[in-house]
């Protein structure tokens, strides 16, 4: 039973992030989302292509994201981040690319057919939402904010995830 709840867990994290990895996962997810809006409908029907799309740009901010931090803590520490730390740092920023594995997901079974394109599309747009979502809840709950906190963490982070659906919607039409 240990080894399920184990792997329930890693599946949890993978999909939702967690405590440790909430800004990584916020990050990563608004990639995500600002990338489904700019080419979901014209690419609804080259999903391949949008995944791609997807893939490449979360991983480019990503190597971004840990060259960054790596030079910053290189000047915080006074020399060059040796190997393993730079590993770690880069660790540490993991979250961001694994915030696109579940929306690409659903893109990859749209291109072989399980969803019409469109569909495959909304599904990842919902994944993205949930996720922002999940993650407000993550923040309430280790701030230790009451439900007036917990509902303005939540809507903070929905309302940053459907602005972006709403500029899906709108530069699609």
């Amino acid at each position: 039973m240990m080894g399920a709840v184990s792997r329930a867990q890693a599946l949890t994290r993978l999909v939702f992030g967690s405590r440790r990895t909430i800004a990584g996962t916020v990050y990563g997810t608004i990639v995500v989302l600002a990338a489904l809006s700019a080419g979901g409908k014209a690419f609804e029907h080259d999903l391949w292509h949008l995944a791609a799309i997807i893939v490449t740009t979360v991983l480019v901010l990503w190597i971004a994201h840990v060259y960054a931090h790596g030079l910053g803590e290189s000047l915080q520490v006074g020399r060059r981040l040796d190997a393993a730390e730079l590993g770690t740092v880069a660790g540490r920023e993991l979250a961001i690319p694994l915030a696109a594995v579940a929306p690409t997901t659903m893109l990859v079974l749209g291109a072989v057919g399980i969803f019409r394109g469109s569909t495959a599309v909304w599904l990842a747009v919902g994944i993205c939402v949930a996720t922002l979502a999940v993650q407000g809840l993550r923040y309430a709950f280790l701030e230790r904010l009451g439900r007036l906190g917990t509902l303005a963490a939540v809507a903070l982070n929905l309302a940053l995830g459907l602005a972006i659906v709403g500029l899906k919607v709108v530069v699609a039409h």
